[in-house]
């Protein structure tokens, strides 16, 4: 009777906890505004995505500095910017990790584009790219695409980091053509 009841509150706190747990706020959907943000970069300056009206932003949450799948992707970014740059964007990465590991990672890996630090996960949570596992929080791969209006144009809730800059160029190229180019 005893192991009945042991096996029953383990199910239901696994019913109860676990969807908890891993729940996450909703991505702000394409065509919805960008949530606002202010957050210090590798350098230590503030850094807010209203700085950047009139440019395409390519927002990029990764899970952690100094992995071999965000040194990836990361060098990839970095490696596209004079691409990024002839369209008008500018890219952002976005993590937990704090200001002085970002400041590593860019010294190691070579990188001139802004990290941001998002240490209280405010930023991260309201774009629906928090995973929480109960003790340990880290940010999703995901990736939102803003116009220069400051609108979503795309989120990416499913990136492969090794062809994911490639993947953001052509889809810039397809939003940025000319209405009647589209058709």
């Amino acid at each position: 009777m005893l192991r009945i009841v042991l096996l029953l509150v383990a199910v239901i706190v696994l019913v109860v906890l676990v969807p908890r747990l891993l729940s996450r706020s909703a991505a702000p959907s394409e065509g919805a505004n960008a949530p606002d943000f202010t957050l210090r970069s590798q350098e230590g300056s503030p850094v807010s995505l209203k700085d950047y009206r009139g440019k395409w932003v390519v927002l990029y949450f990764y899970p952690k500095d100094q992995t071999p799948g965000c040194s990836r992707e990361a060098h990839n970014f970095q490696v596209d910017q004079p691409k990024y740059a002839e369209r008008n964007a500018v890219v952002l990465g976005v993590s937990l990790d704090s200001v002085d590991s970002h400041r590593k990672f860019c010294a190691k890996e070579g990188l001139n584009f802004k990290l941001l630090a998002d240490t209280d996960h405010r930023v991260t949570d309201s774009y629906g790219s928090l995973t929480n596992l109960g003790l340990v929080k880290f940010a999703a791969r995901h990736t939102f695409l803003i116009d220069p209006d400051g609108k979503i144009a795309k989120a990416y809730t499913s990136v492969d980091p090794l062809k994911h800059s490639s993947e953001v160029l052509s889809e810039l190229d397809l939003l940025q053509k000319p209405e009647s180019a589209k058709r």
